[in-house]
């Protein structure tokens, strides 16, 4: 038996017994050691540093205090986790509404066979939080779009594991919708970057992208993703010939004409809800003669799902937690700020700088100028926006006050209650030369019900 004094290792940890065992000194030697990588990095400077580089304690207490949300806890987002852990990140929320299945497990290794139909984010949650005690996981099983503002608001940072455009976004638009005009300044605040990654086979990629800042968005590179695969109607309703034809038909016509649950909208992630389009389209399949439907397929069809690879997963995930980790601490220039990686044929990488289009709907042209006169009716403020800034019918127009807050000036969506200040001028609805407004604006569904912000500063003539 190996006897350590405690007094020895008291600077370093809680001791809780004066007589160590070998298996417990060895525990606590390797946790002396744990960091001793990160603090080469970020104890020493270099070359590579930039502005806001700290040589001392703060960069390794900057990640123990991050606040790092993962969006997605499939087979890229359970990698990021298990990095973001082994990185000495110590707060991490992880959101998902998917549960786990028995294909995940090639791929998704935080997960068992005995945890088949529970939470994807809540299992992920509990095997990190019990391998790596000084992490603190928080896991939330809903959709991104049940959370509020205020939810994504806290975060540091955001890193992106999503597997469809969609969602990618209406996080894209979330962050972006959560900028605010600093009092003092032009520049803006409640900055929260995203690190967005994405797998298909083994092809991936990853962006960095910063709200305000002069890089592009989501919105900005939506013709880097390939078209979504459609079928023609006819096909789909006289003569299927491939099972995606019946699986499609039940989505988009049987589903909307039977309301199997009254009128409920079809959710893509309801196990409930696909195992109803799967047994009606394999009836499909049956009355034309038509095989190779299933379960799985079902699901790929309906959600969109593209085929993943481990590796794959686990180099882009290594790489956008990479960016996270330069992102918190300063310690080597940011990507600029797309990468490609292709394994198909050998390993190939490419990182080129993707370019902002200043006609984005989200991110273009973050705040404008309009001269005004004083006396100008708010109802003929929002002519001008409709016919110079293709404002739609669905908005909302929002003041920013001198001490932060907000006041609503308008919103189509309660017209009844908002209507009585069309007919007042802007200076009876107390807005001063100077000053912000925001408009939120609905686009068109073809946008997957993405929102547009616009930022306005009324200078008075």
């Amino acid at each position: 038996m190996l006897h350590f004094s405690a007094e020895i290792l008291s600077n370093e940890f809680e001791v809780l017994e004066n007589i160590f065992t070998n298996k417990s000194l060895i525990v606590i030697m390797m946790r002396k050691k744990q960091w001793n990588d990160l603090r080469k990095i970020l104890t020493r400077n270099g070359p590579f540093v930039q502005s806001g580089f700290n040589e001392n304690q703060i960069g390794i207490d900057v990640l123990k205090n991050a606040r790092i949300l993962i969006v997605g806890a499939g087979g890229l987002g359970c990698e990021m986790l298990k990095d973001l852990a082994m990185m000495g990140f110590q707060d991490i929320h992880i959101i998902d509404c998917d549960t786990i299945e028995i294909s995940n497990l090639n791929r998704q290794f935080l997960f068992r066979n005995k945890d088949l139909g529970r939470s994807k984010a809540e299992v992920a949650a509990e095997f990190i939080n019990n391998r790596i005690r000084e992490c603190n996981v928080t896991a939330h099983f809903c959709r991104i779009e049940e959370k509020s503002s205020d939810f994504y608001s806290q975060f540091n940072i955001v890193l992106s594991g999503l597997d469809s455009i969609s969602p990618r976004r209406w996080l894209n638009s979330t962050l972006f919708n959560l900028l605010e005009p600093s009092n003092d300044s032009e520049e803006m605040c409640n900055i929260i970057p995203m690190v967005d990654g994405g797998t298909e086979g083994f092809k991936g990629n990853l962006r960095v992208i910063i709200p305000s800042y002069n890089n592009p968005c989501i919105e900005c590179t939506l013709d880097l993703y390939p078209p979504q695969i459609t079928y023609p109607l006819c096909t789909l309703t006289q003569r299927p010939r491939l099972p995606e034809h019946c699986i499609e038909y039940v989505k988009l016509v049987q589903w909307s004409r039977d309301k199997p649950f009254g009128e409920i909208e079809l959710d893509c992630d309801d196990p409930v809800h696909l195992q109803w389009i799967y047994e009606r389209a394999l009836d499909r399949a049956n009355e034309y003669g038509i095989e190779g439907v299933t379960y799985r397929l079902t699901q790929g069809v309906v959600k969109h799902i593209i085929p993943a690879v481990a590796s794959t997963n686990a180099t882009i995930a290594a790489a956008c937690v990479t960016e996270v980790f330069k992102l918190m601490t300063a310690s080597a220039p940011l990507l600029n700020n797309y990468l490609v990686l292709n394994n198909s044929d050998g390993i190939y990488t490419y990182t080129y700088s993707a370019e902002k289009q200043k006609n984005c709907p989200v991110c273009g042209c973050l705040t404008q100028t309009i001269l005004i006169s004083k006396n100008t009716k708010l109802s003929e403020l929002i002519e001008l926006l409709q016919r110079d800034y293709q404002l739609s019918t669905k908005f909302s127009l929002t003041t920013i006050m001198s001490d932060g807050l907000s006041s609503t000036l308008y919103m189509s969506c309660l017209h009844e209650q908002t209507e009585k200040n069309l007919s007042q001028t802007l200076q009876e609805l107390n807005i001063i030369n100077k000053q912000h407004i925001l408009v939120a604006d609905n686009l068109d569904e073809d946008r997957s019900g993405a929102n547009r912000i616009k930022r306005f500063v009324l200078e008075f003539t």
